[in-house]
């Protein structure tokens, strides 16, 4: 085979005919999540709901909802976080292309189209999308709907420390140090070594009720997974534990907010999905009869009041209890007891110690999908109304990847191709090994025999090494 060379030319053929085109290989996943869809009527679906965001009569035509949200599930499936990613990632593969029905003559929509259409879509037609997507697993079987896993993590906000203003001064956090310096030593115009000392030793110096980011006025000071503080949200999420793990419904909330005041949002909305799914009577037919029926979760969901309220609503729970040191005063608590007492009797049997050992499976697993190998873990977008259309698509790809999972094996089209070249890796090295003749195809050994010390002892001796001989110091 001879040296191919770059040939440099000015400007190639002005026309090529179509059946000259390069063809390059399709994704089998893509194609079967199209079939899917195409299958599931999700074109039509999207338009219907979308129609009243356009103009009937007026106007060039707009970008199809349904390549919207087909972009934005690419930004789970490919891990690309931004949207100029996505517009750039759309318009450069051929695969993505056929997904999204562009042919090569036709050009792809950019990131500010995306950004628009986001902007100009409502949060709730996000949650129709997502809701689509769940009543297509429960119509496949894949939704239980019984037992709901609760669990919480943090999001990486798109703010810094450093610009923080007081909420009542507007003040930044230099200028009210230097304050503070003028008002309790006298110093009129500080050095930045001598704030720098004054704030070390400062007990308190910062707090959500005094401070505020003027950029993102939803993110909330908090302390992160990775240790450190830094602004950020709070992304509470409803699983089905009974199913396939599939994310039920989601919340947003400012990165203080405690788990317990998290809970209750983050049960209605994973509840009003779970009423949704029971209108269709397809769906319906594969759940469970009393859908939210039982809650599990950890230990920072649990309280007095969380045990009681739940226990008003006919859910059983099995909340695992942290350890508390002394007696615990009932008094004018007797229903609050009831309910502590009943939840510490589940936790302790062998379905509540199999609900948490499977709450660690299935909880922890979609925040590593979504948010780890998804790219969410950082968000580049502001206020909660916003996040929140973004994270519903991406956690309705990552529903989708479960119903991908049970049809052909994997959930990602990366998991895909890494099996596909794994399975030819091993392939080719079966081959090499039949040609080099290192394997060759024979009868199958007979199974050994257990070992037992004493018929074995006498043979290990005889095969045992005879001591080393040691050189005597006369030699």
């Amino acid at each position: 085979m001879s040296l191919g060379r770059h040939k440099y030319e000015e400007q190639g053929e002005l026309w090529t005919a179509t059946d000259k085109l390069v063809q390059g290989p399709s994704s089998p996943f893509y194609g079967k999540l199209n079939e899917i869809l195409r299958e599931e009527q999700f074109d039509s679906y999207v338009e219907s709901i979308c129609a009243e965001y356009y103009a009937e009569d007026m106007g060039r035509p707009g970008i199809p909802p349904g390549v919207y949200f087909r972009m934005l599930m690419v930004g789970y499936f490919e891990r690309i976080v931004s949207e100029r990613g996505i517009a750039w990632r759309c318009a450069d593969s051929l695969s993505l292309r056929r997904f999204l029905g562009f042919g090569l003559d036709e050009e792809t929509p950019e990131h500010s189209s995306l950004c628009r259409i986001r902007q100009r879509f409502s949060l709730e037609l996000h949650e129709e999308v997502f809701g689509w997507v769940l009543s297509v697993l429960a119509r496949r079987g894949l939704i239980d709907g019984k037992t709901l896993g609760v669990d919480s993590t943090t999001l990486e906000a798109n703010a810094a420390l450093r610009s923080l203003v007081r909420r009542d001064t507007g003040e930044g956090y230099e200028d009210y140090l230097r304050r503070l310096l003028k008002e309790e030593q006298g110093i009129e115009d500080p050095t930045r070594s001598e704030i720098a000392k004054f704030d070390r030793k400062r007990k308190k110096k910062g707090s959500n009720d005094e401070w505020e980011n003027p950029h993102d006025p939803d993110a909330h000071i908090t302390k992160m997974k990775s240790g450190g503080t830094d602004m950020g949200h709070k992304v509470d999420q409803a699983v089905d534990l009974g199913g396939h793990g599939a994310v039920l419904g989601m919340t947003l909330h400012g990165g203080a907010r405690g788990d317990t005041q998290c809970l209750p949002e983050t049960l209605q909305a994973a509840q009003q999905q779970l009423d949704a799914l029971g209108c269709d009577p397809e769906a319906a037919k594969k759940m469970h009869a009393k859908p939210g029926s039982e809650v599990v979760a950890d230990k920072g969901y649990h309280s007095n009041e969380t045990a009681k309220r739940l226990e008003d609503e006919g859910r059983r729970t099995y909340i695992s209890e942290p350890e508390r040191r002394g007696k615990r005063n009932w008094e004018d608590k007797h229903r609050e007891q009831k309910a502590v007492y009943a939840n510490r009797r589940r936790i302790r049997g062998e379905r509540g110690k199999r609900l948490l050992r499977k709450r660690g499976e299935l909880l922890e697993r979609p925040f590593e999908h979504y948010l780890d190998a998804g790219g969410m873990r950082r968000t580049y977008l502001r206020g909660h109304r916003k996040i929140m259309k973004r994270l519903l698509v991406h956690v309705a790809g990552f529903n989708l990847g479960l119903l991908m999972r049970t049809i052909v094996g994997y959930g990602t089209p990366r998991q895909y191709a890494e099996a596909a070249s794994a399975a030819i890796s091993a392939l080719l090295g079966l081959l090499a090994r039949l040609w080099t003749g290192e394997f060759r195809f024979g009868r199958i050994p007979a199974p050994t025999r257990p070992f037992s010390p004493e018929v074995s002892a006498p043979r290990l001796a005889a095969y045992r090494r005879p001591p080393r001989a040691t050189c005597s110091t006369a030699c």
